[in-house]
């Protein structure tokens, strides 16, 4: 939802206003004079609140110019808790779930924040940083989403020493499906980002369509040796 959803109570929509004041500020205060050179008092001045108000949106100044991305995670969370399973392959289900949350994201305003919020952080390290973290976190959450929500086929159901294997095999294969969204994604986005022009949210939803269609042929691709490695 918009700050202007009606839908919302006015109070919900003054806070989702804050907050979008304080990403849009922070992007171009940061963008423009870098990082590490403006203070988070210059940047709660700049949008008028008290920095206890920023600290009821935000944990941090990198936290707030990585909201864009991370805004993407938290809505495929939303929409993983949803998602009719439909017996497709789990990495396929992660990557529908994921274009259907680029598709939630505010069509006129979120790909140009996310493209500022992305190359704020390939100069800032401590964005990095953050991002691992909440990667990390996001990842934690979609695999407790996935083991409550869904079955996995694994192996040959049996003794009890086998369901436990099998909850060890299904577990281990929830992380890399999720892994490998996070790959094929990050992919997306550095290609999107790396792009001239034409930085919409339908643009980044064919990278990651194409970054996902590879996953298969890098699992199934074999080493032969080049050049000189060829002869010995």
């Amino acid at each position: 939802m918009t700050p202007e959803n009606p839908v919302l109570p006015l109070r919900e929509r003054k806070k989702l206003r804050t907050r979008q004041a304080l990403i849009d500020t922070a992007l171009e205060l940061f963008g423009e004079h870098g990082f590490d050179r403006v203070t988070l008092d210059q940047l709660c001045e700049s949008v008028e609140v008290s920095k206890r108000t920023f600290f009821r949106t935000f944990s941090s100044k990198e936290d707030v110019a990585a909201a864009p991305t991370q805004d993407l995670w938290t809505a495929f969370l939303e929409v993983l808790e949803d998602h009719p399973p439909q017996g497709r392959p789990l990495v396929s289900l992660y990557e529908e779930a994921l274009v259907e949350a680029i598709g939630r994201m505010p069509s006129s305003t979120w790909a140009q924040r996310a493209l500022a919020s992305r190359r704020l952080a390939a100069r800032t390290p401590s964005m990095d940083a953050h991002g691992l973290a909440f990667c990390n976190r996001v990842s934690r959450e979609a695999a407790a989403v996935t083991e409550r929500r869904f079955t996995l086929d694994t192996a040959e159901k049996g003794t009890a020493e086998k369901g436990t294997a099998e909850e060890g095999v299904a577990a281990l294969r929830v992380r890399l499906a999720l892994d490998m969204l996070v790959s094929a994604f990050h992919q997306a986005l550095a290609a999107w980002v790396a792009q001239p022009a034409g930085h919409t949210r339908e643009d980044l939803t064919r990278r990651l369509r194409a970054a996902c269609a590879e996953l298969p042929g890098a699992l199934a691709a074999t080493a032969e040796p080049r050049g000189e490695e060829a002869v010995r």
